[in-house]
C-alpha cells in the first residue's frame, strides 16, 4: 500500500498522503504514527514499518466542512453516474444538468444540479422532470467535506486499506 491516512489531533480524517511524505513529517516530529502496515521500509542505517495511519501532533483548523461547488465535486457526489439512466461514465462523457432549467427559474447550486450523460441531457433538454418523464435517481444535496473525502478515497471499493476503517467509521 502506498497511501497513508492523515488524521487531525481529534482523529478526524484530513486527507491521504504518500508514504514517503508521511515518513518525512514523522521524522520532522509533526505527526505520530497510529497504525502501521506489515511492510518495512529499509534505509542504510535503519528500518521502519510503513505508516498506515498518522495523526497530527498539533490541531489544525479543518476548512473542508463546506465543499466548493464545482463540476468535479458534482461528479464525485453522484459517483460519476448519470442520475437519469443510472450508467457510470468517464468524466468526458458527462455533463451537469439543471433539474429545473435556468430558463424556467432554476438556480445553479447543489440542490438543482445533477450529473447527466450527454444523451440524457439532450433528451431532457429544457423540460421540467415531469414534462420529460425523467427524474433524478437520488435527490441532490450539498455534500459535506467528510463525505466527499470518503468518495475521493473510494469508500466501497475493495482497495480501501483495512487499517483505515476504524478511523473512517467503516468497521462492521
Amino acid at each position: 500500500m502506498d497511501r497513508t491516512l492523515l488524521l487531525n489531533t481529534t482523529f478526524e480524517p484530513l486527507g491521504v498522503l504518500s508514504w514517503k511524505k508521511a515518513v518525512t513529517i514523522i521524522f520532522l516530529g509533526k505527526v505520530e504514527v497510529v497504525r502501521e502496515y506489515e511492510k518495512e521500509i529499509r534505509g542504510v542505517s535503519m528500518s521502519i514499518r510503513q505508516p498506515a495511519v498518522i495523526r497530527l501532533v498539533r490541531f489544525v483548523r479543518n476548512n473542508h466542512t463546506t465543499v466548493k461547488f464545482s463540476r468535479k465535486n458534482i461528479f464525485l457526489r453522484d459517483d460519476y453516474t448519470c442520475q437519469y439512466c443510472g450508467k457510470r461514465y468517464d468524466p468526458k462523457g458527462l455533463t451537469c444538468d439543471h433539474i429545473i432549467p435556468r430558463s424556467r427559474g432554476g438556480t445553479t447550486g447543489w440542490a438543482n444540479i445533477v450529473t447527466s450523460c450527454i444523451r440524457c441531457n439532450h433528451k431532457k433538454g429544457n423540460k421540467l422532470p415531469e414534462e420529460a418523464d425523467m427524474y433524478p435517481k437520488k435527490r441532490p444535496s450539498r455534500p459535506n467535506g467528510f463525505y466527499l473525502l470518503m468518495l475521493h478515497l473510494g469508500v466501497g471499493v475493495k482497495s480501501l486499506p483495512d487499517y483505515w476503517k476504524d478511523y473512517l467509521f467503516l468497521r462492521d
